[in-house]
């Protein structure tokens, strides 16, 4: 598997997912990330395992593809592996953090791309409108994990020491957003972390503390801890405010003038790839050993992290009530975060 990183760009907007995926790669240990129940788009690809090369008119010769060694990759192993088998012409790439491969989409290196949903709102103000978002792949992956059993609900957490990575993005406005919403931010310390790990060595060192984790970090952590559990689901919390979007982490982009000129080629990947993440989510156990041999995360964290991962396909007009939704939210907390201002309608590919 060829990895291409990239130059350390915007790191702040895109450190975690999020950097949901960004810290994931540092060992086998911290990958974080998502898969599971979520909407899978319903239409209907030409087979996922299909043994013939498809024949559409205009087709490039390569589609240059690149996710993240987390949700975003799990959600794509059965296609990476189907290409490997049938040869659509499709040129994957995993990276450790979303950063690494920004400067290459900005230069128009990498054609299609998973990356925190944020991110790409950065993105299409940075590159003047030449990114679209293709479908939302992944739903928020964050927990709130404790040892004991003292947190049961977000109003827990007043007084509490959140040990979290993630500052400046996603995670950093999740949090700031549900703890505002509660009225407890002033009452809750958040310790930020440049590491999932060192959340995790801050947590055992002090017992009284939370941390807030991503999947499949979460899984990893609990494995090897005992005592450490899951608190609280982000998603749970997010829904309980009763908003019209819903807690995301990841989306698939394609830059424009690709798909304007392969248009195609970018309904087959979508088709495809929405079979990938229908298997993935429904063979929980052979997708499992794909993302093992994909190093991805182990076989054995993979199959115990991907019902909780909230790995999807949500294209059209879903996808964009949803971003929509999401990213206004952010924007209401910090305009930068989404690039400054809201993208317009041209940004959501299909809708």
């Amino acid at each position: 598997m060829k990895k291409r990183l990239g130059s350390i760009f915007m790191a702040a907007l895109c450190a975690f997912a999020f950097t949901a995926c960004s810290s994931e790669n540092n060992s086998s240990e911290q990958n974080s990330s998502a898969g599971n129940s979520g909407s899978v788009s319903s239409s209907t690809p030409q087979s996922s395992s299909d043994n013939s090369t498809p024949t559409i008119s205009n087709a490039p010769e390569k589609v240059v593809i690149t996710a993240l060694n987390g949700p975003t990759g799990m959600g794509m192993v059965k296609l990476m592996d189907d290409n490997e088998k049938n040869d659509y012409g499709y040129e994957f790439s995993l990276a450790g953090a979303a950063d690494e491969i920004t400067p290459n989409i900005i230069k128009g290196e990498i054609d299609i791309a998973c990356v925190p949903a944020n991110l790409a709102a950065v993105l299409y103000s940075k590159t003047k409108g030449n990114i679209q978002t293709l479908a939302v792949n992944t739903l928020g992956v964050l927990y709130i994990v404790e040892n004991g059993n003292t947190v049961n609900s977000i109003e827990d957490l007043r007084g509490k020491t959140v040990y979290s990575a993630g500052k400046g993005a996603t995670p950093q406005y999740a949090l700031d957003f549900i703890l505002k919403s509660h009225n407890i931010s002033d009452d809750v310390n958040i310790e930020w972390k440049s590491e999932h790990a060192e959340c995790v060595a801050a947590l055992e060192a002090n017992p009284d503390a939370v941390a807030m984790l991503p999947q499949p970090f979460v899984t990893t952590a609990t494995t090897k801890n005992k005592n450490m559990r899951v608190a609280i689901d982000l998603n749970d919390a997010w829904d309980d405010l009763g908003l019209s979007s819903s807690l995301l982490t990841g989306v698939v982009i394609v830059r424009k003038e690709f798909a304007e000129q392969y248009p195609e080629a970018v309904n087959e990947f979508l088709a495809r790839y929405s079979a990938s993440v229908e298997y993935v989510n429904n063979n929980i156990s052979e997708a499992a050993q794909l993302v093992g041999n994909y190093k991805i995360v182990t076989a054995e964290v993979a199959q115990k992290a991907i019902p909780d991962c909230h790995i999807v396909c949500i294209k059209g007009n879903e996808m964009k009530e949803k971003l929509s939704g999401y990213l206004q939210v952010l924007f209401d907390q910090n305009p930068e975060s989404v690039g400054g201002a809201m993208p317009s309608d041209d940004f959501y590919f299909g809708a």
